[in-house]
């Protein structure tokens, strides 16, 4: 499977995966979408979506000095738990490396238990907590845990 960095020109597409991916695990507590097109193209602007050659499945890694932020890691709901994360997961990692950070940094909602476990496998550690945002109306208290790895 190859994976690239995705071009602004495919914002949607990349917004039709986040929230495919993202829609059956967080229905539970979030009403309506995860991502719109204005803050797809926003992140563009900030950072790089890695995406597999088919768009199954992506991942946003933002570059921040010494650190990175991966965020919106996606598949799509059919080919889930085969591997596909995890390689998206590594070649973020990768990426960050190659443009110097030393420390890769995600947040997860704390409602979604499987995660922490699954990042911890992977080498992240917690590493503190956030607020939810208050503009992202919710049906259960939430807020994130930072999670951090050393690369």
């Amino acid at each position: 499977m190859t994976i690239r960095r995705a071009e602004a020109g495919e914002a949607q597409a990349v917004m039709q995966i986040i929230n495919a991916a993202f829609k059956p695990a967080e229905s539970f507590f979030v009403d309506g979408d995860r991502v719109d097109l204005a803050q797809v193209r926003d992140f563009f602007g900030k950072g790089a979506f890695l995406v597999t050659e088919d768009l199954g499945g992506c991942v946003y890694v933002e570059l921040r000095g010494g650190r990175a932020y991966l965020g919106l890691l996606s598949v799509d709901p059919e080919r889930q738990k085969g591997g596909i994360g995890k390689r998206l997961i590594a070649a973020a990692e990768d990426h960050a490396r190659r443009h110097g950070c030393r420390f890769m940094d995600i947040r997860v909602v704390n409602l979604r238990e499987e995660l922490p476990p699954y990042y911890r496998a992977l080498g992240y550690a917690e590493s503190g907590t956030e607020p939810f945002p208050e503009e992202s109306p919710t049906k259960l208290p939430c807020h994130f845990i930072c999670m951090t790895k050393v690369l």
